[in-house]
C-alpha cells in the first residue's frame, strides 16, 4: 500500500496561536511543579538556557523530528525562547542528579473544546529507553485532565519513535494528516487521549 493521498495533506489544521478562554471560566494553572518518583517537571525559566541547551544540543535527539536542526544554537534558542514566552513551558529535572534532561509544554488550550496539546517535548538520550518518558507524560496528563477532557499530541509523519511511544501509552490516531504553521509543510499525525479512556485504564499504560 502507498502512503496517504495528497488530498489528506490538504486537510490542514491551523496552528493555534493563542490560548482561548471563555467568560466565567477560570484559567488553569499552567505554571506549577509536578513531582514524580525520579523526575521533577517544573516551569522553565530564562536561567535554564545553558543547561537545557547542553541537554538538547545532540543531533540524534532531533534526527526524525520535523525541526531536525534544533540541536543548533539558533534553532534551539528559538525553541527555548518560545517555551519561556508561552507561560506553559516546563523543564524535566532528574531527581538523583538534579540535572536538566528535557523539556515540554502545554499549548493551544481551548476551553470550548475542553482540549489542550502536550508537545515540544524532548528527552536527553541518557534517559531514553527507561521510565522517564512515561513518567513525565503521566505527570503532565494527570494535571491536564484536571481541566480538560482531551489531550492531543502532534507527531511528525516520519517520527516513528514518537508514534510508537504514543501508541504504547494509549494514544488514538485521528484520521488523516495535518500541517501546522510552526513546522511548514511537514505532515503530522494527531494522537488523542480522552479523559474517560485514560481513567478507565490508559493511565496504567503510562506507569
Amino acid at each position: 500500500m502507498g502512503g496517504p493521498s495528497r488530498s489528506a495533506y490538504s486537510r490542514a489544521l491551523r496552528s493555534v496561536t493563542e490560548r482561548r478562554y471563555y467568560p466565567g471560566m477560570s484559567e488553569p494553572d499552567f505554571q506549577l511543579t509536578l513531582t514524580g518518583p525520579s523526575v521533577i517537571v517544573r516551569p522553565v525559566t530564562p536561567g535554564d538556557w545553558a543547561e537545557l541547551f547542553a541537554a538538547g544540543s545532540d543531533p540524534e535527539i532531533w534526527k526524525v523530528h520535523p525541526r531536525s536542526d534544533r540541536y543548533t544554537e539558533p534553532a534551539f534558542r528559538e525553541y527555548f525562547d518560545g517555551a519561556v514566552a508561552s507561560g506553559m513551558g516546563f523543564v524535566f529535572v532528574d531527581r538523583p542528579s538534579n540535572r536538566l534532561i528535557g523539556s515540554s509544554r502545554y499549548y493551544g488550550y481551548d476551553a470550548g473544546r475542553s482540549e489542550v496539546e502536550i508537545g515540544w517535548t524532548f528527552i536527553a538520550r541518557s534517559h531514553w529507553g527507561g521510565t522517564t518518558n512515561r513518567e513525565v507524560k503521566r505527570l503532565m496528563l494527570d494535571h491536564a485532565f484536571t481541566f480538560v477532557d482531551t489531550v492531543i499530541f502532534w507527531v511528525g509523519e516520519q517520527n516513528w519513535r514518537s508514534q510508537g511511544a504514543m501508541t504504547k501509552i494509549g494514544g488514538i490516531r485521528r484520521d488523516g494528516l495535518f500541517i501546522r504553521e510552526a513546522t511548514g509543510a511537514t505532515p503530522h499525525f494527531i494522537f488523542e487521549i480522552g479523559k474517560g479512556r485514560y481513567q478507565r485504564g490508559g493511565r496504567a499504560l503510562v506507569a
